[in-house]
């Protein structure tokens, strides 16, 4: 199939740490799939990634809501994933596709907390304070519904931190987020099916 080639975008700062928002906090959606069809262009090959992600792990098409991601990607972009975790995550499909792994072993809350944390990072101090409880709230606290898997230290400092919030007031546990799928999560997404066999697609497409 023929498509065009998804751009990736600058990283920050932050070792491994990229810009995206989850839709939970953001009024644009950022979710594991897109409604819109892109254009195809000549001689450039590709897979439609919201078709593969159904075929793979069918339970999750009840779930999928629209996002601005592109669903078109090239052989040449799923291999720099294997690279590492940030470049994976520096793509913006790579984190869909790494989002869908982590909901099919029941784990997406490291990347929704994850990118939540970015998107805090970039919120206009008047602000912070609100979006610090929700993020807090919904990863952070013993009752959370998404709780992200952290030590009683950070999330006690956490809860700390965000009464006068900065905006590195998740950093600490957003790097054990970070480290817990770099070690963890991301060695079994380049072994699982869902990696390998949209590699090995991609490849045998662009040799058509």
């Amino acid at each position: 199939m023929r498509a065009a080639a998804i751009s990736t975008p600058r990283l920050h700062k932050m070792p491994g740490i990229f810009s995206a928002a989850p839709k939970e906090l953001k009024d644009s959606d950022h979710s594991l799939l897109d409604d819109k069809t892109q254009k195809r262009r000549p001689k450039t090959f590709g897979m439609d990634v919201k078709a593969y992600l159904r075929s793979m792990i069918p339970h999750l098409e009840s779930g999928m809501k629209p996002s601005k991601s592109k669903d078109i990607l090239s052989a040449d972009e799923v291999m720099q994933w294997s690279q590492s975790l940030e470049k994976l995550l520096a793509n913006r499909t790579g984190q869909d596709v790494f989002g869908s792994f982590l909901k099919s072993e029941f784990s997406e809350e490291n990347i929704e907390f994850w990118l939540a944390c970015e998107d805090y990072k970039k919120t206009e101090s008047d602000l912070l304070h609100g979006k610090a409880e929700k993020i807090y709230r919904a990863f952070v606290h013993s009752d959370a519904a998404k709780q992200i898997n952290i030590d009683f230290r950070t999330r006690e400092s956490t809860a700390k931190k965000i009464k006068s919030p900065t905006p590195t007031c998740f950093d600490e546990a957003q790097k054990i987020v970070y480290m817990l799928m770099e070690k963890d999560s991301y060695p079994r997404f380049l072994k699982s099916n869902i990696y390998l066999n949209l590699l090995n697609n991609l490849q045998a497409n662009s040799l058509k």
